[in-house]
Formats: C-alpha cells, sequence, structure tokens
C-alpha cells in the first residue's frame, strides 16, 4: 500500500490542484453558477478518482508487494505480477534477465568442468616424469640427491593440492563413505610422509585409545592428514627428540584426533585467519613454506565430511590441530 500511495501520489496533487482551480474559474468567469453545483461536480470527480485507485490497487497488488521484497522477486523472477500492462512488462523483463542469467551461469558451470579436467589431465601427466625422476634419483649416490628428494616431495604435495582444491567444487560425486579404522588412515598418512619425518628428524607418536572407527572418505581423510602432519614437521625445528604427538581417544559422543607438534606455533594476531585461503600470517613468511591453502582446504573438506576441525596454537609453544566426529555419525 505505501509503495502505491507513493506512486500515485503526483496523480493525487494535480488532482488536488484542479479542484483547487475549479472554482476559481467559476469565480473568474462571472458566470454565478451556484456553489453547490460546483461542490456536486468535485465530489463526482472525487469518487471517480477513488474509484480509479481502488481498482488500480487491485490490479496491482501483487506487483507492488513484490516490489517491496526485492530479494524474493529477484530469487522468484517468474511468479505472477498482476494484470496490467506495466506488470506484464516488467514481468518479460524478468524473464529475460533470468534467461540470460540462466545462459551465463550454464556457460560459467561450463567452462569450470573444462577447467577441472584440463587441471585433472595435467596432474596426472606430471606425475608421470616424477615418478621417473624418482626412479632415477633411487640410482643416485651423491649429497645433492637429498636436495632433490626434498623439491620432488614438495612437487608431489603441489600437484596433489591442485588435483584435490580442483576436485573440491565436485566433492558430491568424488567420494566414498565407509567405516574406517582411523588409526589405519593415520598411520597410512604418515607412512607417506616418512621421508618428510627422517629428513626432519621429527618422531610421530601415536597414542589411541583401542580401535576408533568413524564414518569418512578414506582419500579426503588422508589428505587432511598429510596437510596438518606436514606443517607440524614444516614449523616444528629441527632438533633431536622433537616430536609429533598424536592422539585418539573418545570424548562424550564425539571420537576425537588431536595432532599437536612442539614447533613455533602461530602469534594471536594471525590465529583467526589461518583457516582463511592464501593467508601465510608471519609464521608461513618466515620460514617459506606455506602456501596459504593447505588449512583452508582443511577446513573446506571437513564441512562436507561433517567433521569439525579447531586449531589452538601460542608462539613458540607449538599447535594443536583437532578433528572430532559424532559418534557413528553418516557424513551427509
Amino acid at each position: 500500500m505505501r509503495l502505491f500511495l507513493k506512486d500515485h501520489q503526483m496523480l493525487v496533487g494535480f488532482y488536488v490542484l484542479q479542484m483547487l482551480l475549479v472554482p476559481c474559474v467559476y469565480w473568474l468567469s462571472g458566470e454565478g453558477r451556484p456553489m453547490k453545483i460546483v461542490l456536486y461536480g468535485m465530489l463526482i470527480s472525487t469518487v471517480v478518482l477513488l474509484v480509479y485507485l481502488v481498482i488500480r490497487y487491485f490490479q496491482l497488488q501483487a506487483y507492488y508487494r513484490l516490489l517491496e521484497q526485492p530479494r524474493k522477486l529477484v530469487n522468484e523472477p517468474f511468479q505472477t505480477l498482476g494484470n496490467s500492462v506495466v506488470a506484464e512488462a516488467i514481468q518479460e523483463l524478468l524473464h529475460e534477465l533470468e534467461r540470460n542469467r540462466q545462459n551465463e551461469m550454464g556457460q560459467l558451470r561450463t567452462s569450470k568442468e573444462q577447467q577441472v579436467v584440463f587441471m585433472n589431465r595435467w596432474v596426472h601427466q606430471m606425475k608421470t616424469p616424477l615418478s621417473i625422476i624418482q626412479l632415477t634419483l633411487e640410482d643416485v649416490e651423491d649429497e645433492t640427491a637429498g636436495s632433490i628428494q626434498d623439491e620432488l616431495d614438495k612437487l608431489r604435495k603441489g600437484l596433489e593440492m591442485v588435483l584435490h582444491s580442483s576436485r573440491l567444487e565436485q566433492f558430491e560425486g568424488d567420494f566414498r563413505v565407509e567405516l574406517l579404522s582411523l588409526q589405519e588412515v593415520l598411520r597410512s598418512s604418515i607412512a607417506e610422509n616418512r621421508r618428510l619425518f627422517i629428513r626432519r628428524g621429527i618422531t610421530p607418536d601415536i597414542r589411541m585409545e583401542g580401535d576408533l572407527q568413524i564414518y569418512s572418505d578414506s582419500k579426503w581423510l588422508r589428505f587432511m592428514f598429510t596437510q596438518i602432519l606436514t606443517n607440524a614437521v614444516n614449523y616444528s625445528d629441527s632438533k633431536s627428540g622433537k616430536k609429533v604427538i598424536i592422539t585418539g581417544y573418545k570424548q562424550e559422543e564425539r571420537t576425537i584426533l588431536d595432532i599437536q607438534d612442539e614447533g613455533i606455533g602461530i602469534s594471536s594476531e594471525d590465529i583467526h585467519r589461518v583457516f582463511n585461503p592464501y593467508f601465510t600470517g608471519e609464521r608461513g613468511r618466515q620460514y617459506h613454506e606455506s602456501t596459504g591453502m593447505g588449512l583452508y582446504l582443511v577446513r573446506e573438506i571437513s564441512a562436507r565430511l561433517d567433521n569439525r576441525v579447531e586449531l589452538f596454537s601460542e608462539p613458540n609453544e607449538g599447535t594443536l590441530v583437532r578433528f572430532s566426529w559424532i559418534h557413528s555419525k553418516y557424513p551427509k
């Protein structure tokens, strides 16, 4: 109603002006018509105007109501706006805009899918030369072999990150949920990174309360653990006796996995931003090991697997990453 009145306030204003001018015209013309006739004419005109406004309001009632709720109008552009010419024209405009939007979204979706396919093929193609380099490196007994192996592992992990990043948008079609032994998945992740542990002189210390089982996807779970374990090793000082302590236990209705390092920790001003994409923070810039994507991917994957991930840290006191799952809960 408010929008309708605002839209017709100029019409009402001109009508009031007209009603004021009519008696003046009669008075100036000197025709001497009785005032009753003038007032009667003004009354008829007022009634006609009110009837017109009432009919117009009911014609455009749906139109004005939707205009007062622009968000609903954008989300539901194909609903009826009314039977007036203006409403039909606006509805046709909305239909055309919606068709254009759908076409653009289809083109963007197709382009995104092509980009993902290309990225996946490229990553798999790059794995072949990396495997050949790895085989060649096994026959080399030079001091530089260790440095080459370091860079080779970084390349391999970088390719895995690119591959999982590209698959994240199609996550629903790329995961399989099953009942997993948390300890087995964890040991598999540690085995994949054993060279990194050995090279940095860091020891994984696993402390599990029995055979904890969760519902999840083993591939994505290993990727998340690898990201956290890699961070734990990279941000730990290469001193003898340093450990990454991995603790699994049950707490009320949840299964908990804590991964605690004895590294440099995270500054208080960075702690709330570590899960943001491309954020490296003060420590990441200092050690040149961070891409700013590892923890972001861990958070995104955790959300899709319906588990919780939390991070606690103090400067020079190490970092604790906590995963938790509801007992026997099947991810959505």
